[in-house]
């Protein structure tokens, strides 16, 4: 995952390769933290918090203002980090531009976060490599855990904090937690690393009511028309159509 984009027309870049993936326009769309962020951010003016004023943009979501971290430090670990997983390139925006990072945020302060909904209790044991989520930690714990040792081991190793690093370097380090070199309590690197990517590419795809596809720029880099009330006018027609994208906020106002 984290090595530097290459610009030659024989190697796909990260961005390019998870655009084109049928695996983003399916699975993870549908489900995962969204169904967390339902009732609690659509439609809602989130307050300033941690020194940030709120931005509306033309979706109307007010969403541009954490409410999860309130240390700007790890925040900018987090932003960092997304942007390395999501970056910019020919193709369009990258994970920062796109609000992936505000997504992740106000889905730790939801139940997504505090794993509301599923079962915690122990005896916990070390998952295997077919399972998933596996820890005693909730998520938001998991976030803290994982962002400050991203933070902690961009300091031991280059005197520097992770956000201001080269984006090899910041690679270098990701790459670490992806394959699982570093030792979290409570979590392994890996899991963290794996909850991370789909967090963000979470953030890129989802509706921009949850916070994150910052005018529906994500779906417009794939096509895909969001939510239309209806297809009874288009679906007779024989010449290919390009159908502008709505969001949810397109029903509310």
């Amino acid at each position: 995952m984290a090595e530097q984009n290459q610009s030659t027309d024989k190697k796909m870049s990260r961005r390019r390769f998870i655009r084109n993936s049928s695996y983003v326009a399916g699975g993870l769309v549908g489900g995962g933290l969204i169904g967390g962020l339902i009732g609690s951010n659509l439609g809602n003016k989130n307050q300033d918090d941690a020194g940030t004023q709120g931005q509306q943009h033309e979706n109307g979501a007010y969403q541009q203002a954490p409410l999860y971290f309130t240390n700007p430090e790890i925040f900018a670990v987090l932003v960092a980090a997304t942007e390395r997983i999501y970056p910019t390139d020919d193709t369009g925006p990258g994970a920062n531009d796109l609000g992936a990072p505000f997504f992740i945020d106000h889905s730790l302060a939801g139940s997504w976060g505090n794993n509301t909904r599923e079962y915690m209790q122990g005896p916990f044991y070390p998952g295997s490599n077919f399972q998933g989520y596996q820890s005693p930690l909730k998520r938001h714990e998991v976030f803290d855990t994982g962002l400050a040792a991203l933070q902690r081991i961009s300091n031991e190793k280059h005197d520097a904090n992770f956000a201001d690093l080269e984006g090899e370097q910041q690679d270098e380090i990701l790459t670490s937690f992806q394959k699982d070199e570093i030792e979290l309590k409570g979590v392994t690197s890996k899991t963290f690393f794996n909850i991370l990517r789909q967090a963000t590419i979470e953030g890129v795809y989802a509706d921009p009511a949850y916070g994150g596809n910052t005018n529906m720029e994500g779906w417009k880099m794939k096509g895909f028309p969001g939510h239309q009330m209806s297809y009874y006018d288009k679906i007779e027609s024989d010449e290919f159509m390009k159908i502008e994208p709505n969001s949810l906020h397109s029903y509310t106002k």
